[in-house]
């Protein structure tokens, strides 16, 4: 976004936690678990990160939650008869413990994170570090979204029931972050300046540690 222009005015409408699943008629997006972040005593919080599956012409996995969740997403994706090896792609948002931490379970998938895009032991050459969308096809898109680290990226869906899902891992916590996101971000000003380019393009965010929200623009 020009570092002139005005933020959108919208406001954010949180899903309810049962409507989770997004359908489409190219691809549908369901948020396999929503993830969370909660303060403890002494300083410490406990944090997950959101696993969101992307099904259509390529099967899609952003964010695998931390180790501990192992079991639990290979259920998941039993109940709606997936298995590992059906699973093409496979994004981290960000190189987080709890978004990454179940990578192995996918060794055959072309997998990205943050900006790395391999098959394997093979890197494949990509626009990301420079700025550009890594583009599966007309309705899937890879897109650089840094800040809370210095290679996050978002997975954009068009042609949902919801219209243009972003699913944007810790771009955004949660529907109502407010300025907590500040306090771990890298680089805050970049940052914004995502944030508010994804409330101009997006219907639908799935953030990083909270339920799904929609945009409502005024």
């Amino acid at each position: 976004m020009d570092a002139g222009a005005r933020p959108p005015r919208c406001r954010r409408l949180c899903v309810a936690e049962t409507e989770l699943d997004f359908p489409g008629e190219t691809y549908s997006v369901s948020v396999l678990k929503v993830g969370y972040c909660i303060p403890q005593a002494g300083g410490t919080f406990r944090a997950d990160g959101t696993i969101t599956l992307i099904t259509g012409p390529r099967t899609v996995l952003v964010d695998t939650g931390g180790p501990w969740d192992r079991d639990f997403l290979l259920r998941s994706l039993r109940d709606r008869g997936v298995q590992p090896g059906d699973v093409q792609l496979v994004v981290g948002t960000h190189g987080h413990s709890d978004h990454i931490g179940n990578l192995s379970l996918f060794p055959s998938s072309l997998t990205v994170v943050g900006y790395d895009v391999s098959e394997g032991d093979t890197y494949r050459p990509n626009g990301l570090a420079a700025g550009r969308p890594f583009r599966l096809d007309e309705c899937l898109a890879v897109l650089p979204t840094p800040g809370h680290s210095g290679q996050d990226v978002s997975v954009q869906v068009r042609g949902t029931a919801a219209g243009t899902v972003l699913v944007a891992g810790d771009l955004f916590e949660c529907c109502s972050d407010q300025d907590r996101w500040r306090d771990v971000s890298l680089d805050p000003a970049l940052q914004e300046g995502h944030r508010q380019q994804a409330l101009t393009t997006a219907d639908l965010i799935i953030p990083g540690h909270g339920l799904p929200f929609r945009v409502v623009r005024d």
